[in-house]
């Protein structure tokens, strides 16, 4: 069963397209990747689903949510301030600056419960955040709760904000980079609570080996578009898109140039609007012909996923 569908969403500003037709889908349960290097669309589209954009930029397409009777996309704010928080929530990649500073955790945590009336008072809404923050692992709960965010680590800023995502029980949760910044022990803590998670999870990252480790499907997104889809182990493994390939190449820190060096992908992310037209990765792929400045059609990968490359890694064309 989908409980989140996604259709056609595009989102730009009046001149400036930042991203294009992206489709999927998450179901139940389900923990897919969102992956692609800096600037390739992965937050402006996480942000879009939960009507998330700044001033100025606009989605279009439509974003169904299982629970919800109207689309996402173009919904009023008091619509949306109805889902958020409740039937779909969001982590964010830097806590300090999502959190207030004035106002202490533990309010922070229930007042999301409170707003949204899964609590029937402030008593019970402190209760259940010491029950959270044991949830998420957080040392001295009763304590914590009274404490600032600045009074905190960052790992402990982010397992508070998890715990706020989590406060209403949310059957869809979006994860924006969760674990950047965070030391090796701290990331595994935080990738083994979402984990554990009861809700679907959209997880947008750079890193690959949490891909690997967390998520049982993935989404690579270049310029905007999702080039290619399909199972993790499948794409990390038998990527059909040269830019799948390069990511991989360049996250394995063994595969270095016969100098010693650390791989690379020729050429860097084009400012926003600013990709070629048809392919997006045409002008740094080492295969590209031009065949690549038509839009490639999407093509079926054998493990049930697809990609979008006229030229795919294994092919002689």
């Amino acid at each position: 069963m989908s409980l989140l569908e996604v259709r056609g969403l595009s989102v730009g500003t009046d001149t400036t397209p930042l991203v294009k037709d992206v489709s999927f889908e998450l179901a139940e349960g389900e923990r897919v990747g969102l992956i692609g290097e800096s600037g390739s669309g992965k937050s402006l589209t996480a942000a879009a689903l939960l009507g998330l954009l700044p001033d100025g930029v606009r989605a279009t397409g439509s974003v169904r949510l299982a629970g919800v009777d109207h689309d996402l996309v173009g919904a009023s704010e008091r619509a949306m301030a109805a889902v958020r928080g409740k039937t779909a929530t969001m982590v964010f990649q830097e806590p300090m600056t999502a959190l207030n500073p004035v106002m202490r955790v533990g309010e922070q945590v229930a007042e999301v419960m409170l707003l949204h009336g899964t609590r029937p008072d402030r008593r019970a809404a402190r209760s259940a955040a010491v029950e959270l923050f044991t949830k998420v692992q957080l040392p001295e709960p009763e304590r914590l709760v009274r404490a600032y965010p600045h009074q905190l680590s960052g790992g402990q800023r982010q397992r508070v904000m998890l715990a706020i995502a989590l406060a209403n029980r949310p059957s869809v949760l979006l994860a924006d980079e969760p674990t950047t910044a965070l030391d090796v022990t701290v990331q595994a803590q935080m990738l083994e609570l979402l984990r554990a998670a009861d809700a679907a999870v959209l997880l947008v990252t750079h890193d690959l080996a949490v891909v690997a480790g967390v998520c049982a499907r993935v989404l690579v997104m270049y310029g905007g578009r999702i080039v290619e889809s399909g199972p993790s182990r499948g794409v990390l493994t038998r990527p059909r898109h040269p830019y799948t390939r390069g990511l991989l190449e360049t996250s394995d820190l063994t595969a270095r140039t016969p100098e010693g060096r650390l791989r690379t992908i020729p050429g860097t992310v084009p400012p926003a609007g600013r990709f070629p037209d048809g392919c997006v990765f045409r002008n740094r792929c080492p295969k590209a012909s031009p065949r690549c400045a038509v839009l490639p059609e999407w093509r079926e990968r054998l493990d049930g996923g697809g990609y979008a490359c006229w030229h795919p890694v294994g092919s002689h064309g």
